[in-house]
């Protein structure tokens, strides 16, 4: 009696070892997924955004809102995320921070904001714009930031959006009006010609710069398909709809923001 006892009781212990070695296996392993594997809570990532938006650290500031998107994609929040990730890019890129696309360059005797802008693929708006100048007046030894990664424009008629890209990276989305009946090229084509306040050639006749006939807007940025471009409106309220000639319309001010980014040469792809 005594002998089966003793083990019936072993089998007891035998058996709360292996189920005290089970839970503690578990936990460690719950609590290592929980270090490195599981993500942080949108809570939390907003709570940190708060805190480096106090500071003013835009470029860590970005990261975690392309953070907050990319690992919270069914947010109903996910395009006010995406939004702010957008604005901060552009000021970060109209101003003095330096980030993995942009880099400091010497002025050098005989340098000029146009010989610059030739060597890094840039505008001279930008350089200005992204070093506060107020002319084009350099100083030798100065050091000013340049901005080295190319850009692209992406045109989805389908949308009505035009998205701004720096070696693949979303930079910021801009909403368009695109050609009625499908009148908009679709391929890919390049920025050929950039004028600011540009006259309307209208079936023979011209239209000035400010007319309230001249429907071109502030800015016009031709492509290699003759007869086309990216221009302003001065009929705000069409952007979003396809109702343009053929062109790609913008709010004045934002092709005078992407007039300032973007320099001849660069892609334009237009899909369906």
């Amino acid at each position: 009696m005594v002998k089966k006892t003793l083990i019936i009781w072993g089998v007891v212990i035998l058996t709360l070892f292996v189920a005290l070695a089970f839970f503690f296996k578990k936990d460690s392993g719950n609590s290592a997924s929980r270090k490195e594997g599981n993500p942080i809570s949108a809570s939390a990532l907003l709570n940190k955004a708060r805190g480096l938006e106090a500071k003013g650290d835009l470029v860590n500031l970005k990261d975690v809102y392309q953070k907050l998107v990319n690992d919270f994609p069914n947010s109903n929040e996910v395009m006010n995320w995406q939004k702010k990730a957008e604005d901060i890019n552009i000021k970060l890129l109209f101003s003095p921070a330096i980030t993995a696309k942009s880099a400091l360059y010497e002025i050098k005797p005989g340098d000029t904001l146009a010989k610059i802008a030739r060597e890094f693929k840039t505008t001279v708006d930008l350089i200005k714009k992204s070093n506060n100048l107020s002319d084009d007046r350099i100083v030798g030894g100065r050091k000013i930031k340049v901005w080295t990664a190319p850009f692209s424009m992406l045109v989805d008629k389908s949308q009505n959006i035009l998205i701004l890209k720096s070696d693949e990276e979303i930079i910021r989305t801009y909403i368009v009006s695109t050609g009625k009946n499908n009148s908009t090229p679709i391929g890919n084509f390049k920025i050929i010609s950039k004028l600011v306040n540009p006259a309307w050639f209208k079936s023979g006749t011209v239209v000035p710069a400010g007319s309230p006939e001249n429907i071109l807007g502030t800015r016009w940025m031709g492509i290699d398909f003759p007869g086309y471009g990216l221009h302003g409106t001065t009929d705000p309220k069409s952007l979003g709809k396809q109702v343009t000639q053929g062109c790609v319309r913008l709010s004045n001010s934002d092709v005078e923001e992407l007039y300032t980014i973007v320099p001849i040469g660069t892609e334009v792809v237009i899909v369906d």
